[in-house]
């Protein structure tokens, strides 16, 4: 008899403990009241330190993206960079011929067309020497 006995508490046990874990999954689902009352805050989740941790490859995989990234961003800023220079060059380029056009229309005014036609390449020739 005491073989029926113990057979019939496991048998009981046993089916006791498979309602036990769909009952906990239940209420891990629903978290309910805080005790402390502060209902706003967000619930605490427990403190993992290995969590964040990726492996090396991984890693290293990440860190290949980045500096890609970033040789494409300095690429394109230096491309940038490059068309604002030229076109800063290309606006200082013909404020220096509007200029240089009317001092030769100024000196057209006082002296001779050829005389003036004469310095013009007489410049243009030192113009040339000097870079």
């Amino acid at each position: 008899m005491s073989v029926d006995t113990t057979t019939a508490p496991q048998a009981a046990a046993g089916s006791t403990s498979a309602a036990v874990p769909a009952d906990s999954a239940q209420t891990a689902q629903k978290p309910g009241m805080r005790v402390n009352g502060k209902n706003w805050h967000a619930p605490k989740k427990p403190f993992r330190p290995t969590a964040g941790q990726t492996s090396y490859a991984k890693r290293k995989e990440q860190d290949e993206i980045k500096r890609a990234i970033k040789a494409k961003e300095q690429e394109l800023k230096d491309e940038q960079e490059q068309e604002r220079a030229h076109r800063i060059q290309v606006i200082r380029d013909r404020r220096k011929a509007k200029e240089e056009k009317e001092r030769y229309e100024k000196m057209a005014e006082k002296m001779h067309k050829k005389l003036v036609e004469r310095r013009k390449r007489r410049e243009k020739r030192n113009k040339l020497l000097k870079s």
